[in-house]
Protein backbone atom coordinates (compact mmCIF):
# COMPACT_ATOMS: atom_id res chain seq x y z
CA UNK A 1 0.00 0.00 0.00
CA UNK A 2 1.14 3.30 -0.64
CA UNK A 3 -0.03 6.52 1.40
CA UNK A 4 -0.20 10.27 0.20
CA UNK A 5 -0.92 11.86 3.40
CA UNK A 6 -1.80 15.86 3.22
CA UNK A 7 -1.33 17.98 5.99
CA UNK A 8 -4.04 20.43 7.56
CA UNK A 9 -3.67 23.88 7.96
CA UNK A 10 -0.41 26.06 8.42
CA UNK A 11 1.61 22.32 8.66
CA UNK A 12 3.96 21.02 6.19
CA UNK A 13 4.45 16.93 5.39
CA UNK A 14 6.85 17.17 8.36
CA UNK A 15 3.82 16.40 10.81
CA UNK A 16 3.55 13.36 9.87
CA UNK A 17 7.19 12.09 9.78
CA UNK A 18 5.99 9.75 12.71
CA UNK A 19 3.29 8.16 11.29
CA UNK A 20 5.46 7.72 8.05
CA UNK A 21 8.13 6.31 9.75
CA UNK A 22 6.37 3.42 11.55
CA UNK A 23 4.39 2.64 8.51
CA UNK A 24 7.67 2.36 6.33
CA UNK A 25 8.47 -0.17 8.99
CA UNK A 26 5.57 -2.44 8.05
CA UNK A 27 6.59 -2.33 4.52
CA UNK A 28 4.46 0.41 2.87
CA UNK A 29 5.18 3.55 1.13
CA UNK A 30 4.79 6.96 2.13
CA UNK A 31 4.64 9.95 0.30
CA UNK A 32 3.67 13.53 2.39
CA UNK A 33 2.68 16.70 1.03
CA UNK A 34 3.73 19.92 1.55
CA UNK A 35 0.99 21.92 0.30
CA UNK A 36 1.44 24.92 -1.85
CA UNK A 37 2.50 28.21 -0.13
CA UNK A 38 3.42 26.07 2.92
CA UNK A 39 6.56 25.64 1.98
CA UNK A 40 9.55 25.64 4.82
CA UNK A 41 10.74 28.93 3.02
CA UNK A 42 8.17 30.28 2.44
CA UNK A 43 5.67 30.41 -0.44
CA UNK A 44 7.25 31.32 -3.97
CA UNK A 45 4.38 34.06 -4.42
CA UNK A 46 3.18 36.00 -1.49
CA UNK A 47 1.20 37.82 -3.42
CA UNK A 48 -0.92 35.14 -5.04
CA UNK A 49 -2.01 32.38 -2.50
CA UNK A 50 -2.76 29.65 -3.64
CA UNK A 51 -6.62 28.38 -3.19
CA UNK A 52 -8.49 24.97 -2.89
CA UNK A 53 -8.32 24.52 -6.56
CA UNK A 54 -4.66 24.40 -6.10
CA UNK A 55 -4.04 22.31 -3.47
CA UNK A 56 -6.34 19.88 -4.97
CA UNK A 57 -4.63 20.17 -8.26
CA UNK A 58 -0.94 19.88 -6.67
CA UNK A 59 -2.23 16.42 -5.01
CA UNK A 60 -3.42 14.89 -7.82
CA UNK A 61 -0.40 15.54 -10.11
CA UNK A 62 1.08 13.46 -7.24
CA UNK A 63 -1.60 10.12 -7.44
CA UNK A 64 -1.61 10.65 -11.30
CA UNK A 65 2.23 10.10 -11.59
CA UNK A 66 2.49 7.06 -9.40
CA UNK A 67 2.86 3.23 -10.59
CA UNK A 68 -0.15 1.86 -9.71
CA UNK A 69 0.26 1.22 -6.19
CA UNK A 70 -3.02 0.95 -4.54
CA UNK A 71 -2.91 4.71 -3.03
CA UNK A 72 -4.73 5.55 0.57
CA UNK A 73 -5.40 9.21 0.28
CA UNK A 74 -4.80 10.47 3.87
CA UNK A 75 -5.77 14.09 4.77
CA UNK A 76 -5.96 15.76 8.23
CA UNK A 77 -8.97 18.69 9.01
CA UNK A 78 -8.84 21.26 6.27
CA UNK A 79 -7.46 18.92 3.97
CA UNK A 80 -10.17 17.06 4.04
CA UNK A 81 -11.63 19.32 1.44
CA UNK A 82 -8.54 18.88 -0.56
CA UNK A 83 -8.76 14.83 -1.18
CA UNK A 84 -12.37 14.94 -1.41
CA UNK A 85 -11.70 17.10 -4.50
CA UNK A 86 -8.91 14.48 -5.74
CA UNK A 87 -11.26 11.64 -5.06
CA UNK A 88 -13.72 13.67 -7.54
CA UNK A 89 -11.08 13.51 -10.19
CA UNK A 90 -9.36 10.48 -9.71
CA UNK A 91 -11.55 8.17 -7.66
CA UNK A 92 -10.98 5.05 -9.49
CA UNK A 93 -7.05 5.30 -8.93
CA UNK A 94 -7.60 5.31 -5.31
CA UNK A 95 -7.98 2.55 -3.04
CA UNK A 96 -9.30 4.63 0.26
CA UNK A 97 -9.86 7.56 1.70
CA UNK A 98 -8.27 8.68 5.21
CA UNK A 99 -9.86 11.76 7.03
CA UNK A 100 -8.05 12.44 9.91
CA UNK A 101 -10.44 14.58 11.87
CA UNK A 102 -10.85 16.50 9.18
CA UNK A 103 -13.81 17.76 6.67
CA UNK A 104 -16.01 16.16 4.38
CA UNK A 105 -17.82 18.07 2.19
CA UNK A 106 -20.64 17.78 -0.11
CA UNK A 107 -20.14 19.87 -3.84
CA UNK A 108 -21.01 23.24 -2.60
CA UNK A 109 -19.32 23.28 0.77
CA UNK A 110 -16.47 25.31 2.14
CA UNK A 111 -13.87 24.50 5.21
CA UNK A 112 -15.39 28.48 6.00
CA UNK A 113 -18.90 26.61 5.60
CA UNK A 114 -18.21 23.56 7.66
CA UNK A 115 -15.82 24.71 10.89
CA UNK A 116 -17.49 25.65 13.76
CA UNK A 117 -17.44 29.76 14.98
CA UNK A 118 -14.19 28.88 17.09
CA UNK A 119 -12.29 28.50 13.63
CA UNK A 120 -13.90 31.34 11.88
CA UNK A 121 -12.98 33.98 14.60
CA UNK A 122 -9.40 32.06 14.01
CA UNK A 123 -8.89 32.68 10.31
CA UNK A 124 -10.43 36.47 10.64
CA UNK A 125 -8.31 37.62 13.18
CA UNK A 126 -5.19 35.83 11.45
CA UNK A 127 -5.99 37.09 8.03
CA UNK A 128 -6.52 40.95 9.86
CA UNK A 129 -2.37 41.74 8.45
CA UNK A 130 -2.78 41.78 4.76
CA UNK A 131 -6.42 40.16 3.95
CA UNK A 132 -4.59 37.13 2.39
CA UNK A 133 -2.99 35.10 4.55
CA UNK A 134 -4.07 33.67 7.94
CA UNK A 135 -1.51 33.96 10.72
CA UNK A 136 0.16 30.60 12.46
CA UNK A 137 -2.04 30.03 15.61
CA UNK A 138 -0.25 30.20 19.08
CA UNK A 139 1.00 26.73 19.71
CA UNK A 140 1.88 25.44 16.62
CA UNK A 141 5.18 23.87 15.84
CA UNK A 142 7.63 26.25 14.65
CA UNK A 143 7.55 24.92 11.30
CA UNK A 144 4.39 25.98 10.76
CA UNK A 145 3.43 28.85 8.10
CA UNK A 146 0.61 31.09 7.48
CA UNK A 147 -2.08 29.33 5.50
CA UNK A 148 -3.58 30.71 2.33
CA UNK A 149 -7.38 32.44 3.15
CA UNK A 150 -8.41 31.61 -0.44
CA UNK A 151 -7.87 27.92 0.53
CA UNK A 152 -10.47 28.26 3.38
CA UNK A 153 -13.24 29.90 2.14
CA UNK A 154 -13.37 28.67 -1.55
CA UNK A 155 -16.18 26.64 -2.12
CA UNK A 156 -15.28 22.32 -3.45
CA UNK A 157 -17.22 21.45 -6.84
CA UNK A 158 -17.86 17.80 -6.49
CA UNK A 159 -19.27 16.69 -9.92
CA UNK A 160 -21.18 13.23 -8.11
CA UNK A 161 -20.30 10.89 -10.62
CA UNK A 162 -21.73 7.64 -9.84
CA UNK A 163 -18.63 5.23 -8.92
CA UNK A 164 -17.72 2.58 -7.26
CA UNK A 165 -15.50 5.01 -5.23
CA UNK A 166 -12.72 3.78 -2.99
CA UNK A 167 -13.44 2.73 0.66
CA UNK A 168 -13.69 5.57 2.93
CA UNK A 169 -12.67 6.05 7.02
CA UNK A 170 -13.08 8.76 9.46
CA UNK A 171 -10.19 8.73 12.30
CA UNK A 172 -11.53 11.04 14.78
CA UNK A 173 -9.57 12.95 17.60
CA UNK A 174 -12.76 12.66 19.80
CA UNK A 175 -14.62 15.87 21.40
CA UNK A 176 -11.85 18.58 22.04
CA UNK A 177 -13.16 21.51 22.80
CA UNK A 178 -14.74 24.18 19.50
CA UNK A 179 -13.95 20.57 17.65
CA UNK A 180 -16.25 21.08 14.27
CA UNK A 181 -16.65 17.06 13.77
CA UNK A 182 -17.99 16.22 16.61
CA UNK A 183 -21.89 15.86 14.87
CA UNK A 184 -19.88 14.80 11.77
CA UNK A 185 -18.48 12.08 13.27
CA UNK A 186 -21.45 10.65 15.01
CA UNK A 187 -23.32 10.38 11.60
CA UNK A 188 -20.90 9.21 10.01
CA UNK A 189 -20.88 6.41 12.92
CA UNK A 190 -24.56 5.25 11.11
CA UNK A 191 -23.21 5.11 7.39
CA UNK A 192 -22.51 1.67 6.63
CA UNK A 193 -20.04 3.02 3.49
CA UNK A 194 -18.08 4.57 6.27
CA UNK A 195 -15.67 3.05 8.93
CA UNK A 196 -15.01 5.20 11.97
CA UNK A 197 -11.94 4.99 14.21
CA UNK A 198 -11.49 7.17 17.62
CA UNK A 199 -8.16 8.29 18.87
CA UNK A 200 -9.36 10.69 21.68
CA UNK A 201 -6.07 12.90 22.13
CA UNK A 202 -7.55 16.01 20.25
CA UNK A 203 -7.12 17.54 16.93
CA UNK A 204 -3.69 16.80 15.89
CA UNK A 205 -3.75 13.01 16.14
CA UNK A 206 -0.42 12.72 13.79
CA UNK A 207 1.60 14.45 16.62
CA UNK A 208 -0.29 13.62 19.66
CA UNK A 209 -0.79 9.46 19.35
CA UNK A 210 1.55 8.79 15.83
CA UNK A 211 1.79 4.87 17.12
CA UNK A 212 -2.03 4.38 16.58
CA UNK A 213 -2.71 6.80 14.26
CA UNK A 214 0.08 4.24 11.96
CA UNK A 215 -1.72 1.26 13.79
CA UNK A 216 -5.05 2.22 12.27
CA UNK A 217 -3.85 2.89 8.62
CA UNK A 218 -1.71 -0.14 9.04
CA UNK A 219 -4.93 -2.30 8.71
CA UNK A 220 -6.93 -0.56 6.51
CA UNK A 221 -5.94 -2.96 3.38
CA UNK A 222 -3.11 -5.50 4.55
CA UNK A 223 -3.72 -7.68 1.60
CA UNK A 224 -2.37 -4.55 -0.30
CA UNK A 225 0.93 -3.97 1.01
Amino acid sequence: MKFVMVPGGWQGGWVFDPVAAELRREGHQVEAVTLAGLEPDGPADADRPPNLDDHIAQVAEIIERGDGTPVALCGHSYAGMVIAGVADRLGDRLAHLVFIDAYVPDDGDSCWSLTSDTFRELFLAGARADGRWVAVPEGLDPRARPHPLASFLQSIRLSGRPSRGPGRTFISGGAWPGSPFVTLTERLRDDPDWRVHEIAVGHNIARRDPHRLAAVLGTLAPDAA
